[in-house]
């Protein structure tokens, strides 16, 4: 748990010299400090040696006596590890610091990067999705991802089994970029060693977390948000319902990056996450000329290709749905104030509904889906309550 996520709208100066990047790695590893109580230590003390300084008075404000930050021994064993395997740091502020993951609000102040920086400029798209994908959804995956990367898009991706494996294999010749859950000198899954090896030669691997950490389950929705805050746009090949990937496309949403799905069969669980996105709202994709044109305007076009010149000339798309038919992003808005409005406390539908100022026809779909999730709990008498959770 970290003390108020508040950040600097302005990233500070990163370090130039070794003793500021150990103070970097000692603040950002100290216990208790996220991003946003690193951005904000930053702005109120102006470097890292200084809010080491001022850590222990503001562990006791918060009522955490005894505290002690992260040691200096611990921060140099980092940078010594990062320099033996040829890893760089770079810090938020940095010239190649990626533009757009700049613009979320918990973006990492500490990136350990292997391979060609200078991917970090070019335009990026997302895909992911099974790991456990069917030949089609891999087939999916590869061509759509040779396409776009042909257009001038650097994939990214998490360097999982499945929909991200084929991502990052079809596009080792033109640049990919694998965000990793652990230390970006730990590979895994173990399957993937060699993959790992030719991304870090032709590509890119990123990673915030220290050296040395084997990922475990709670690192995955973090290395998410990076996935999508690095993307113009998140593309999902096979999703079952609650899988990883759509806490990726969640994080796309709350980052203003356009969400996008492939379909797939009804009968198949590995596309009903896929599926409910395209019901709320994301653009449906049948192949790359879909995800640029989803795009709008940007500085890069499909390759003229017979089968791309054929997609060109398709029929036109079917009609917009009915102005009372929310977006994916109205949704995710509609649940985000619904949830902001309710606590520990049950509060009456009625009340809600009116408090959102909304009709009800379109709260009680939402109402529901935040039932299911688990996320808001039903009480007698007509009483909404937000869920604890674990």
């Amino acid at each position: 748990m970290t003390w108020e996520p508040t950040s600097s709208t302005h990233p500070p100066l990163p370090p130039t010299t070794e003793d500021d990047r150990v103070s970097w790695l000692r603040l950002l590893r100290s216990s208790r400090v996220g991003p946003a109580t690193f951005f904000r230590l930053m702005a109120e003390h102006g470097h890292a040696a200084a809010a080491l300084d001022a850590l222990p008075d503001v562990a006791r404000a918060a009522g955490v006596d005894d505290y002690r930050a992260c040691p200096a021994g611990v921060a140099q064993a980092e940078l010594r590890a990062a320099q033996a395997i040829g890893a760089r740091m770079i810090c938020a502020g940095d010239p190649v610091y990626p533009p757009l993951l700049a613009q979320i609000p918990d973006a990492p102040p500490i990136l350990w990067a292997m391979g060609d920086p200078a991917i970090l400029s070019r335009p990026m798209l997302a895909l992911v999705g099974a790991r456990n994908a069917s030949s089609l959804g891999t087939r999916m995956a590869r061509n759509l991802a040779r396409e776009l990367a042909e257009a001038g898009f650097v994939i990214v991706s998490g360097l999982a089994r499945g929909i991200d494996t084929a991502a990052h294999a079809a596009t080792l010749g033109t640049g990919t970029l694998a965000v990793q859950a652990g230390g970006v000198d730990v590979l895994y899954p173990a399957e993937n060693a060699a993959l790992a090896h030719d991304i870090a030669t032709t590509g890119l691997r990123l990673s915030e977390q220290p050296m040395g950490l084997v990922p475990q389950a709670r690192h995955f929705p973090r290395r998410n948000r990076i996935i999508s805050g690095l993307a113009q746009a998140v593309v999902v090949i096979e999703a079952a319902a609650k899988s990883g990937s759509l806490i990726t496309a969640r994080c796309a949403l709350d980052q203003g990056r356009e969400v996008m799905a492939v379909p797939g069969h009804p009968f198949d669980a590995r596309s009903s996450g896929c599926n409910m996105l395209i019901r709320d709202g994301a653009r449906l994709i049948r192949n790359a000329a879909d995800v640029i044109e989803g795009l709008g305007d940007v500085s890069v076009t499909l390759p003229e290709k017979p089968h791309a010149a054929a997609a060109a000339t398709r029929a036109p798309a079917p009609a917009a749905p009915p102005p009372d038919r929310r977006t994916l992003r109205e949704t995710a808005a509609l649940h985000g104030q619904i949830l902001a409005r309710l606590g520990p406390s049950p509060l009456a539908e009625d009340q809600l509904i009116r408090d959102l100022d909304s009709p009800a026809h379109q709260v009680a779909p939402a109402l529901l889906a935040l039932e299911l999730e688990g996320r808001i709990q039903r009480q007698p008498g007509g009483l909404l309550a937000r869920a604890a959770q674990p």
